[in-house]
């Protein structure tokens, strides 16, 4: 049996796995807040700029190809704390480029170096929790990757606006070690993993189950559209609000990703939510949320883009965290693999931040916030048609667990 909430264990697992979040989301989108300041700074233009968090998605997506078939084979914990700790490595040096060449081939390695958190870590709760409670671990988890995305955008916030932004990403830089340092001495070994071998015949055999699966598919279409509109969405938003008429600062900019906080309490409590009325009946709830909070963003009033925001946040990661568990759950009653589905939807989810993010940033040239609205709002419709369709999908069973000998 899987840990539960009463074993210690689940406490180690579930910690360990906040901080991951927190430090490979954080790395990830340092830089998003930054845009206006990396365009002035480079002399590009702003599609150029939004490229600094686009090309790292893009490498993550490609690397999860690969490690989520890698972990199958070798195993789950060694492999994440790898990850964090050469990923916050990598993040740290980005701090020190002197042309935006260097600082894309730094952002794409680290894309490369952060994908074995990602990869990995719903495959690992799904086989070290107990299923009752795995999609639960898995909302608090999905908090930390939304308390990663808020400490990283506040961070870089305040210290660029007390020093620059060098001296923004080289915090973030610090916070990731210092968390992949914890990571390391504090996540249990996995007691349940059973490898897959890695060889071609496996691999075929594990990819034929995992993407020709209609409910996988679906899922995996639903995770694309979840994270283009975010990004898109975010991407605009710091633009926005660095001009006329708000003018703010990169610390006071970075405020409004405190709704992130709201976002991790959300996706905590879809996650127990799915766990007793069915994910079915949550996701699509959660991705209205979130188209309802990218549409009232129009409204002028810098007090309605704040509630806006929240609404983002809560449909956001109540969605994503559902949906994640969702995969890993549905994979697992496949047989081997699920370490690759679980790549699979986050191949989907970064592509769609790749594509959209970069759209996000056409998209303000062209039409400024309206544009923005509209493609973010379009997307997530996209996603929450995907979401209902699934209603029409047959469940799985679960597995059955073997059962202890009867001693005596």
């Amino acid at each position: 049996m899987g840990y539960s909430p009463a074993d210690p264990g689940y406490r180690r697992v579930t910690a360990s796995l906040f901080l991951a979040g927190v430090a490979t989301f954080a790395s990830i989108y340092c830089t998003q807040t930054l845009l206006p300041l990396l365009t002035r700074d480079f002399a590009i233009t702003p599609t150029t700029a939004a490229l600094s968090v686009s090309v790292t998605t893009v490498c993550l997506g490609i690397a999860l190809l690969f490690v989520g078939p890698l972990s199958d084979a070798v195993g789950r914990t060694r492999l994440m704390q790898t990850s964090l700790v050469a990923s916050g490595a990598t993040c740290l040096a980005c701090a020190f480029v002197t042309d935006w060449t260097h600082m894309l081939i730094l952002r794409a390695l680290l894309g490369f170096t952060v994908a074995g958190l990602p990869a990995v870590a719903t495959a690992y709760l799904r086989e070290e929790i107990h299923h009752h409670w795995a999609t639960a671990a898995t909302g608090l988890y999905i908090g930390g990757t939304a308390i990663g995305g808020m400490a990283g955008r506040l961070l870089t916030g305040a210290l660029a606006t007390l020093l620059d932004w060098r001296g923004a990403v080289a915090g973030v830089g610090v916070l990731a070690l210092a968390c992949g340092v914890a990571v390391w001495f504090l996540l249990p070994n996995s007691r349940r993993f059973q490898p897959t071998p890695l060889n071609p015949r496996a691999l075929r055999e594990n990819a034929r189950r995992m993407i020709l699966d209609r409910g996988l598919l679906t899922l995996y279409g639903v995770g694309f559209c979840l994270m283009g509109a975010f990004v898109s969405c975010f991407n605009g938003l710091a633009f926005r609000l660095y001009g006329a008429p708000y003018h703010l600062t990169p610390a006071a900019a970075s405020l409004l990703y405190l709704m992130y906080a709201v976002g991790s309490f959300a996706s905590t409590c879809a996650g127990r939510l799915a766990a007793r009325h069915g994910s079915r009946a949550v996701t699509p709830w959660a991705i209205a949320i979130f188209a309802g909070g990218v549409c009232a963003t129009l409204a002028t009033p810098l007090p309605a883009i704040v509630a806006g925001v929240g609404l983002i946040s809560i449909g956001f990661f109540a969605a994503h965290g559902v949906a994640s568990a969702w995969v890993s759950a549905r994979a697992s009653r496949k047989g081997a693999g699920t370490g690759l589905a679980g790549a699979l939807y986050l191949f989907a989810y970064y592509a769609g931040s790749s594509i959209c993010g970069a759209a996000a940033g056409a998209a303000w040239s062209a039409g400024g916030w309206p544009a923005v609205v509209t493609l973010s709002a379009s997307v997530a419709c996209v996603g929450l048609l995907l979401a209902l369709s699934m209603r029409g999908v047959p469940v799985l069973p679960y597995p059955i667990e073997p059962q202890p000998p009867v001693q005596g």
